[in-house]
């Protein structure tokens, strides 16, 4: 809290300190708190949930409220938590995310590894992302984000181990048909992983391009975003399949 009795509320995202869905994301949330934004200093998309463990990490002031750091969103979260802020955040905000996070991909962004981090270090969190390129329709939803992130706050709990993964259709927000909750849905990727030959000769790989198709439950995040909905999936930092447990003690492993 501040002096003002305000929270404190920290942006994070991974598609860099300058982008635009990070701006509108800061702009909406100074309506309900002191807004601290901590992000990388370039794009680290599909960076994951990863630390920069072996090299020393620069901070970088840029205002008042305002830094970045030469290290990933995960990096962000834990240097603004840890050192630049006197007390823990009372929400992390991480987005808007240029580009859908839905399905698999909820494992590889660093978007949602930004509001993972929140969450394991105690301070609830939400992940947004839009599903479209076009930042003139990502302006249209600054009330919708303002719903949502009022909503949140308003609650007098969150849930423990628990956040919001959070993405917006590719349609201007005057044309959503609403807000649904959503389970994750899947998506196979193919021929996402192309062989070319370097300059020197030598065989390199590029990761990416090719197509996908989902598939899910009729509650899927990619269905509802299809329909023109605004997905809300609720997110767990427990990846235990519970089913299974007596199942698999029942192998005898180690016996």
């Amino acid at each position: 809290m501040t002096g003002r009795g305000q929270p404190v509320l920290l942006c994070t995202n991974d598609d860099g300190v300058q982008a635009g869905g990070l701006s509108l994301l800061a702009r909406v949330a100074e309506a309900f708190g002191d807004v601290w934004t901590v992000a990388p200093d370039r794009e680290q998309s599909a960076t994951s949930h990863a630390l920069s463990l072996h090299r020393p990490i620069r901070l970088t002031q840029l205002s008042e409220r305002r830094y970045m750091v030469d290290g990933t969103p995960t990096d962000c979260v834990l240097l603004a938590v840890k050192e630049i802020l006197e007390t823990p955040p009372g929400f992390v905000l991480s987005g808007v995310n240029h580009g859908p996070n839905m399905g698999e991909d909820v494992l590889y962004s660093g978007t949602v590894a930004g509001a993972m981090e929140a969450t394991i270090l105690g301070v609830p969190a939400i992940a947004f992302s839009f599903t479209g390129d076009d930042e003139t329709v990502l302006d249209t939803y600054a009330d919708l984000l303002g719903d949502l992130i009022g909503s949140c706050l308003r609650r007098t709990g969150f849930p423990d181990e628990t956040f919001l993964n959070v993405n917006l259709p590719n349609r201007p927000a005057s044309e959503v048909e609403g807000v649904v909750v959503t389970a994750l849905g899947r998506r196979v990727y193919h021929d996402s992983l192309r062989r070319s030959r370097d300059p020197q000769g030598y065989d390199s790989f590029r990761i990416g391009g090719g197509h996908s198709a989902w598939r899910g439950r009729e509650d899927s995040d990619f269905r509802a975003v299809r329909a023109g909905y605004v997905s809300v999936t609720p997110l767990h930092l427990d990846l235990t399949n519970f089913e299974l447990l007596n199942e698999v003690r029942s192998w005898g492993l180690g016996s």
